[in-house]
């Protein structure tokens, strides 16, 4: 896990935020998903930096790379 995303059970209720901060990945996640840019969230959120954002997205990958099966919906 990279060193910029952290989990503590006291912030956030243990989801993985950036270090120092309470913005979660999934929110991060969701912002880029949504169709907002690096640099939106940058603007939006000043204590981030585009490593941090990168660091998020590297999570979420690594995440999704665990043995784990994720059914789709048929919606």
């Amino acid at each position: 896990m990279s060193a910029l995303i952290e989990s503590n059970p006291d912030v956030m209720m243990g989801k993985p935020v950036v270090r120092g901060t309470r913005i979660t990945v999934e929110q991060i996640l969701d912002k880029l998903a949504a169709g907002e840019t690096i640099d939106q969230i940058l603007a939006a959120h000043p204590r981030l930096d585009r490593a941090a954002v990168l660091a998020a997205i590297e999570f979420g990958a690594r995440a999704l790379r665990a043995d784990v099966l994720y059914p789709l919906s048929a919606a």
